[in-house]
C-alpha cells in the first residue's frame, strides 16, 4: 500500500472517520494509510478542516463543471424538462449522472491535454535554445 499523501510505501500508520460509527466499514478504509506521523498529521489537518468533505474547486474544475451543463440540458430535454427529478425512472437517473460524470471527466481530460502540450512546447524550445547555445565548460 501506499502513502495517501505522498505516495511512499505506507508502514502502518493509518486515520479513520471519527464521526462514523465503529460498525460502520467505510469507517476505516485502505486508502488512508500513511509512511509517516509528518503525512498522517498533515492528512488529519486536511480531513478536520475540510470535515471530510471536497476542498473549494479549482478553476478548471469549475470550467469542467460548467461545460456539463449543455449535455445534461440535452439529455433532460430529450426525457422531459417538465418532469420533477422524483418522476425519473432509476435507469434515467443512471443516465444522467453518466452523461454529467462523462462531460466533466472529458473537459477535465481534455484541460489536462492542453495544459500538458503547452508545457511540452516550453520545454521543447528550452531545450533547443541551450543546445544552440555553444558550451563555455562552465556551469550555471
Amino acid at each position: 500500500m501506499t502513502c495517501a499523501v505522498c505516495s511512499r510505501q505506507a508502514k502502518g500508520l493509518g486515520w479513520f472517520n471519527p464521526r462514523l460509527k465503529r460498525s460502520d466499514p467505510a469507517r476505516y478504509s485502505d486508502r488512508w494509510v500513511f509512511c509517516s506521523m509528518a503525512c498522517q498529521n498533515a492528512f488529519s489537518q486536511i480531513m478536520n478542516k475540510t470535515e471530510g468533505n471536497m476542498i473549494n474547486t479549482t478553476e478548471m474544475e469549475n470550467e469542467a463543471i460548467v461545460s456539463c451543463l449543455m449535455p445534461l440540458g440535452d439529455y433532460v430535454g430529450t426525457i422531459g424538462l417538465q418532469r420533477p427529478l422524483a418522476d425519473f425512472s432509476r435507469q434515467e437517473v443512471l443516465t444522467l449522472i453518466e452523461v454529467v460524470v462523462t462531460a466533466f471527466q472529458a473537459r477535465m481530460l481534455a484541460e489536462h491535454e492542453r495544459v500538458a502540450c503547452r508545457d511540452r512546447a516550453f520545454l521543447e524550445q528550452r531545450l533547443a535554445r541551450q543546445q544552440q547555445w555553444p558550451s563555455t565548460g562552465r556551469t550555471a
